[in-house]
């Protein structure tokens, strides 16, 4: 009698260890979901269908991996643009950093305008007003030392409306994707409007995308010994704006291969979407992030200054691009 109730109790036991173990462990579907951040929407299907199609020996889609190559926007693809591109906010601080320097900048547009905080007319400058304020405010220093400026800025500076450091405000349903697609032989490279300095330094740290594999916007430097020590001196000239039409320009010369995968949020990104998608087979796909989500973070489309998503938009549906909405297609938007 006691032999049986003690083989009773023991296999009580065993069952409510299993029971337990079965409650607190994820589930199979959890554990093998490779973005888990995504809900189980349209996108995500298109994401796993492009990938499992490109990646399957046999398929009549396959790539080989050298030809794997999957482009994304920076600002409002990969983290946060709104209520201005987060590089503008450092060239606004900038601005006030070296005013002291330059007391003319108190009467003259559009420094007048930066110094005053008044992004309204700061905006109505259009590219050439942020061009001078970049200028002024990205050169006469080495890349070492401008590297060093936008390293203790990053380090310090907090996002206005979520209080925290901008290299947090990364989307992480895009973060999982960037490692989906790597984990599946893809090359992930950041191809944005930015400033291709202002991005290099952070950017395998937060994306881990490498440097080489960053494309943006730059100025001209200029090589130069000093104290007997070789360095590159950035001069206030444009040597090449990494946008619209820029994009599918700096991808062939700095890539030399087509994309088969591109990302992005707005129209500055048309014609890189364009570029990689309409070129027939294999397959190619093509995707925007649509904000549309007010509580988590920012709903905007056409009318913004940053970011405007118009004639992308528009064009989605005609080249078969896939809309991401926000609001509905995202589990989470940053990392808790």
């Amino acid at each position: 009698m006691f032999a049986f109730s003690e083989l009773r109790r023991s296999a009580l036991n065993a069952v409510a260890c299993v029971v337990v173990a079965l409650l607190l462990a994820p589930s199979a579907h959890a554990q093998n979901d490779p973005l888990p951040s995504w809900n189980d929407t349209a996108p995500k299907a298109a994401i796993l269908s492009f990938v499992e199609k490109v990646t399957k020996q046999g398929s009549p889609e396959f790539v080989p991996e050298p030809e794997r190559i999957a482009v994304f926007d920076n600002d409002g693809t990969l983290w946060v643009e709104q209520p201005m591109y987060t590089q503008l906010a450092f060239a606004l601080d900038r601005v006030k950093t070296l005013a002291p320097q330059h007391p003319e900048w108190k009467d003259v547009q559009p420094f007048k305008a930066a110094l005053e905080g008044d992004i309204k007319t700061l905006a109505a400058s259009g590219e050439k007003g942020l061009l001078e304020i970049i200028l002024a405010t990205h050169t006469g220093m080495t890349t070492s030392e401008f590297e060093k400026v936008v390293t203790d800025w990053l380090s310090t500076a907090r996002d206005p409306k979520f209080k925290r450091p901008y290299t947090e405000l990364v989307y992480q349903p895009m973060v999982e994707l960037l490692s989906y697609l790597r984990a599946n032989g893809f090359k992930t490279i950041i191809v944005s409007g930015g400033g291709v300095e202002f991005m290099r330094p952070w950017a395998e740290k937060v994306y881990g995308v490498p440097p080489e594999q960053v494309i943006g916007s730059s100025i001209k430097t200029q090589f130069k010994m000093q104290d007997d020590t070789p360095t590159l001196y950035r001069l206030p000239e444009i040597n090449f704006i990494d946008d619209k039409a820029g994009k599918p320009v700096g991808i062939n010369q700095e890539i030399g291969r087509r994309p088969i995968a591109a990302f992005g949020n707005s129209d500055g990104d048309l014609e890189m979407l364009q570029w990689t998608t309409m070129a027939g087979a294999p397959a190619r796909l093509g995707m925007l992030v649509h904000h549309t989500d007010t509580e988590r973070e920012y709903a905007y489309d056409r009318d913004t200054e940053f970011g405007r998503l118009d004639k992308a938009l528009d064009a989605a549906p005609i080249a078969g691009w896939t809309v991401i909405d926000m609001k509905a297609d995202w589990k989470q938007i940053f990392k808790d």
